[in-house]
């Protein structure tokens, strides 16, 4: 393990100091929320607004961002794991531009990844050489160590609820793990497929009820988005809604959540690079985090 460790670091010290990356991890702890509609939805909003932008399917048995929009990936995550290409070969390209890193579907291995496998994914986006302003990371459901994993690194972690028992116990289950475990104290709340703005607050107002009861974290509520049918719509016919239905309620609030992201500061040096998710990716402490979080 300590010479994958040591591999891991030299490719570190070999990638593009200039690459100031915006990372964030849209999560949710249950399924069925909407979290690749949410990320594929604001990866595009972002993109119209003029950021490149690159899409990680991290639901790695389960992919589903290429199949939501229709795209045909030849290979995938697994391809470049098993040494047969790179990263750069296996990028789809989606609407208004953006990249997607396609994950396996139905292949177990890739759920649970060996160290050394791990090191290969690590050292894939190392050497990627496609600029990009955001990474935006669609998590798996649950609380696998890959989910940890990927949520940590982040700079920012999405949460997207949904006004189910479930989806809040789910939620505050995820957050709680994050914060006591690794150290994530700030977490971004999407309230996904509410009837009204106001239904989206009181679904946040009880997740926080339980949160600043027993937990020491900091939520805050980015974006309602609206139940529309035009989701399902466009789902239907494989495109995201912002394209689909431009005019739509949910469109108009996904372009309002990218506006928003826009705002969230890319902090500087060495936490604002791409090299500094991979670190974080192999568990390396970082003290300048803490920074950031206050």
């Amino acid at each position: 393990m300590s010479s994958i460790l040591g591999d891991q670091a030299s490719g570190l010290r070999s990638m593009n100091k200039s690459r100031l990356v915006k990372v964030i991890a849209v999560t949710g702890g249950k399924g069925g929320v909407g979290k690749t509609n949410v990320t594929i939805n604001t990866a595009v909003a972002l993109a119209e607004l003029g950021k490149r932008v690159l899409v990680l399917d991290a639901d790695l048995g389960l992919a589903n961002c290429d199949v939501l929009l229709g795209l045909r990936a030849e290979k995938n995550l697994s391809h470049v794991l098993s040494g047969e290409c790179e990263l750069e070969e296996i990028l789809v390209e989606g609407p208004k531009g953006i990249m997607i890193v396609p994950a396996a579907s139905g292949t177990q291995s890739m759920v649970e990844l060996t160290p050394a496998q791990h090191a290969g994914l690590i050292r894939a986006f190392s050497e990627l050489r496609t600029p990009c302003d955001v990474l935006m990371i669609d998590t798996a459901a649950g609380i696998s160590d890959m989910v940890l994993s990927f949520s940590r690194a982040a700079q920012d972690v999405m949460m997207v609820v949904c006004d189910e028992p479930t989806s809040i116990t789910d939620a505050y289950a995820l957050i709680k793990i994050l914060s006591r475990e690794h150290g994530v104290f700030r977490f971004k709340i999407v309230a996904n497929m509410a009837r009204s703005l106001r239904e989206g607050q009181e679904l946040f107002a009880k997740l926080t009820k339980v949160t600043d009861r027993f937990l020491d974290v900091a939520l805050e509520l980015v974006a309602t988005i609206p139940f529309d049918e035009n989701v399902r719509k466009a789902v239907r016919r494989q495109q995201v809604v912002t394209d689909a239905f431009p005019r739509s309620a949910a469109s108009l609030a996904f372009r309002t959540l990218a506006a928003r992201a826009m705002t969230w500061p890319v902090p500087a040096q060495p936490s604002g690079h791409l090299e500094f998710f991979i670190e974080q990716l192999i568990g390396r402490p970082a003290p300048e985090r803490e920074e950031i979080r206050e």
